[in-house]
């Protein structure tokens, strides 16, 4: 069983920043794709950003510029830096592992954590 666990989130105030961190563990494995995706309530949950094993990352287009994504391959760990922050980036936050592949391949998730841009 993989557990992921977020933390980071809290209150910031438009044009700040804040970092949230991601940890998964469980039985010895080696997740492809470390992402984080958010959502708020009446909207679908939505990628944010993620990177592959290899370094390759994907950006939201909302998010170009602002986010950087990063993560530790041997620690399965991984981080989102969000800067210039807008009340539009509300949302709770989840991060993800995707482990295995082929017919065996899952994605764990995170319980999520929340992020409130606000004045």
């Amino acid at each position: 069983q993989v557990q992921v666990v977020e933390s980071g989130g809290g209150l910031v105030q438009p044009g700040g920043s804040l970092k949230l961190s991601c940890a998964a563990s469980g039985r010895p494995f080696s997740a492809n794709v470390m992402g984080w995706y958010r959502q708020t309530p009446g909207k679908e949950r939505e990628l944010v950003a993620q990177m592959f094993s290899d370094g390759r990352i994907d950006y939201a287009d909302s998010v170009k510029g602002r986010f950087t994504i990063g993560r530790d391959n041997d620690k399965n760990t991984a981080y989102l830096q969000m800067n210039s922050l807008k009340p539009d980036d509300t949302a709770v936050y989840y991060c993800t592992a995707d482990i295995g592949s082929g017919p065996l391949a899952f994605r764990a998730w995170g319980q999520g954590t929340r992020v409130t841009v606000s004045a």
